[in-house]
C-alpha cells in the first residue's frame, strides 16, 4: 500500500503536464490531492497500532527496499499531502504552465518516498531528486538573479550529498547492508571508532540541508528568490527544510553509539542565534521569512538534543507549528509584494486595511512564531524550555526574544494607512486567501488545542502547569517590550546591521564551510 503514496502524486505530475492548461485538469488535480490528504489520514490512523512495511520487489532479508510508516514517518506524509494540497489550491490560476504543475508534484512524490523509506542508497536518490527539481522551480522565471539563486542551490547540494555518499559506501563496507534497520542492529555490535568517520560524512551533508552554522548562506537565496513562484518558496521554508530534520532524527537512532547531542545542540544555538541577528538586519520581506527559518531550524536542534521528553515533543511539535507559521507567512508575502510592487518592508504599511482575510492570517503567523500566549509557538516553546536545563531555557528565551524583535519588524506592514490601490492593481484571488487564511487559523487552533494536538499527532500525553505557563506567558510580554525598545532604538536606526545585511558567502566559501563543519563533527565525536 505505501507504493501508492509516491506514485499517486507522479501520475498526477504526468496528467497535469498533459492537461494542466485545461481548468478541468487543475480542478481533477485538486480532487485528486484531496483525496490524497484523506489517504494520508487514513495512513496516519493506522500507524497509530504499529509501524507499516512495504517490501519492493518481493526480496527479503538485506537485499529487500522496504518502506516502512511507523506515527513519526506518518504525521509527515500528512503535514506533505496538507501542504501541498493548499499549495495546489493557492496556485489554482497562477499562469505558471504544465510544467509547474508536473515538477511540484514531482516534488510530492520524492518527499514522501523520503520520508517513507529506510534505505540509505534510496535516501542518496530521492535527495538528489529533491535536489534537481527544487533547483528548476527556484530557476523558473529565467531572470538573472533566479538563475543565478537556483545554481547556488544546485550545486551546494551536490557537493554536500558527495559527503553522504562517501559516508554511505564506507558503511556499506562495515555493516554489507544499506537498510537502516539492519545497519541499526549491526552497529550496535560494533566498534564505535568504525562508526565516526560515516557518521561524521553522513551529518555534514545533514546539517547543510539543515542550513545549520556555518552552512546556511545556500538558504536565503533559495527560499528568497525574487522570482521564485510564492508556492515553492512557502513549500521549500514551510515543509521542506524539515526534510533534513527528519533525517536528522533517523540517523541519529542507526548511529546511537556516536551521536553528537551536545555538538549538535550547541550548534543550534549558535545557528538560531546567528539566523535572527541576520534576519533583524534584512529589509526585503521574503529576506526576513528566509533568515528567520534559520533561527527556528536552530530553535528546533536545541529542543531535539535535549535529553528530555518534553523538550523532544515540543522540537517535534514546533517543526508542525514552523511549517503552518511559515508556509501562512510566504504565501501572503507572494500576496502582498504583487500588490504592493515591491519587497521593501518599509514601503508596504496597511496591509490590514488593504487586505483583510490576508492582514489577519498573517497577523496571526506572527502572533505564532513570537510564542504569543494562545498561539501553536507558544505551546511548542512551553514544552521545549519546561524540559531543558536552566542555562539551556534562559538561552532558548533569548532566541525566542529575538524572533520576537524580527517579527516586530515584519508586523509593521499590518498597520498604518494603505496606499490608494493602481488601475492594474495584482487582483487578490479568492482561493490565494482561502489558502493563505486555513494556514493563518490553524496557527490559532493548533494553540488553542495544543495538548491534544500534541497527543493526537504523537501519542505521548503532556501536561501543561498553569503556574509554569502563566510564567511563560510573563515573560513573552516582558520579552516583547524590551523587543520592541530594541527594535526602535537599535534595529531601526543601526549602521552594524546594514553592514551585516551585506554578508554572502559564496559557492567556494561553502564548500570550505562544509569541510570545517566534517572536521568539528569528527573532534567532537572523537573527543567525547
Amino acid at each position: 500500500m505505501l507504493t501508492y503514496f509516491v506514485i499517486v502524486p507522479v501520475l498526477t505530475a504526468v496528467l497535469l503536464y498533459l492537461f494542466s492548461s485545461a481548468k478541468s485538469g487543475r480542478v481533477l488535480a485538486i480532487l485528486i490531492q484531496t483525496g490524497f490528504v484523506g489517504a494520508a489520514y487514513y495512513l496516519f490512523t493506522l500507524s497509530r497500532q504499529g509501524e507499516i512495511i512495504t517490501s519492493i520487489g518481493n526480496y527479503g532479508g538485506i537485499l529487500g527496499i522496504y518502506l516502512r510508516a511507523d506515527n513519526l514517518a506518518a504525521v509527515f506524509v500528512l503535514l506533505t499531502a496538507i501542504f501541498f494540497l493548499l499549495a495546489s489550491i493557492y496556485s489554482f490560476r497562477e499562469k505558471d504552465g504544465s510544467m509547474f504543475w508536473f515538477l511540484i508534484f514531482i516534488w510530492q512524490g520524492a518527499l514522501i518516498g523520503l520520508f517513507l523509506t529506510r534505505d540509505f542508497f534510496n535516501v542518496f536518490v530521492l535527495v538528489e531528486v529533491v535536489t534537481m527539481v527544487v533547483a528548476v522551480l527556484i530557476m523558473f522565471n529565467r531572470d538573472t538573479r533566479s538563475m543565478y539563486d537556483g545554481m547556488i542551490y544546485l550545486l551546494v547540494n551536490i557537493t554536500a550529498m558527495k559527503f553522504f555518499l562517501f559516508g554511505l559506501g564506507y558503511l556499506y563496507r562495515l555493516t554489507g547492508a544499506l537498510d537502516m534497520a539492519t545497519i541499526t542492529q549491526v552497529l550496535s555490535e560494533a566498534d564505535r571508532a568504525d562508526q565516526i568517520l560515516p557518521y561524521a560524512l553522513i551529518m555534514t551533508a545533514v546539517a547543510l540541508k539543515c542550513a545549520l552554522m556555518p552552512l546556511f548562506s545556500w538558504l536565503p537565496k533559495a527560499h528568497g528568490s525574487p522570482a521564485a513562484p510564492p508556492a515553492v518558496s512557502a513549500i521549500l521554508s514551510g515543509l521542506h527544510i524539515k526534510s533534513g530534520v527528519y533525517l536528522f532524527i533517523r540517523f541519529q537512532d542507526v548511529f546511537a553509539a556516536v551521536a553528537a547531542t551536545e555538538f549538535f545542540l550547541v550548534m543550534g544555538v549558535v545557528t538560531g542565534i546567528i539566523g535572527f541577528i541576520m534576519a533583524m538586519s534584512q529589509n526585503d520581506i521574503k529576506l526576513i521569512l528566509a533568515y528567520s527559518t534559520i533561527s527556528q531550524v536552530g530553535l528546533i536542534f536545541v529542543a531535539l538534543n535535549i535529553p528530555d521528553p518534553y523538550s523532544y515533543v515540543g522540537g517535534l511539535y514546533h517543526v508542525i507549528n514552523h511549517a503552518l507559521f511559515k508556509g501562512c507567512l510566504f504565501l501572503g508575502a507572494g500576496v502582498i509584494t504583487k500588490v504592493y510592487g515591491t519587497r521593501d518592508i518599509y514601503a508596504i504599511r496597511g496591509v490590514l486595511r488593504r487586505m483583510p482575510w490576508i492582514g489577519a492570517a498573517t497577523l496571526m503567523a506572527v502572533l505564532g512564531i513570537a510564542g504569543a500566549p494562545f498561539f501553536n509557538g507558544s505551546i511548542s516553546k512551553y514544552f521545549m524550555v519546561a524540559g531543558a536545563p536552566e542555562l539551556i531555557g534562559w538561552v532558548m528565551v533569548f532566541m525566542s526574544l529575538g524572533t520576537i524583535i524580527v517579527f516586530i519588524k515584519y508586523a509593521t506592514i499590518l498597520f498604518g494607512s494603505a496606499p490608494k490601490p493602481s488601475e492594474k492593481e495584482y487582483p487578490i484571488l479568492p482561493e490565494q486567501q482561502f489558502s493563505i487564511f486555513v494556514l493563518g487559523l490553524l496557527c490559532c487552533v493548533t494553540g488553542i488545542l495544543g495538548v491534544q494536538t500534541i497527543q493526537f499527532l504523537f501519542q505521548t500525553t503532556v501536561y501543561v502547569d498553569f503556574m509554569g505557563y502563566l510564567e511563560k506567558v510573563l515573560i513573552f510580554f516582558i520579552s516583547l517590550g524590551v523587543g520592541y525598545l530594541i527594535y526602535k532604538y537599535f534595529v531601526k536606526t543601526s549602521a552594524l546591521l546594514r553592514r551585516v545585511r551585506a554578508f554572502e558567502l559564496g559557492f567556494r566559501e561553502i564548500c570550505a564551510s562544509m569541510g570545517v563543519f566534517f572536521a568539528m563533527i569528527l573532534l567532537a565525536v572523537g573527543l567525547a
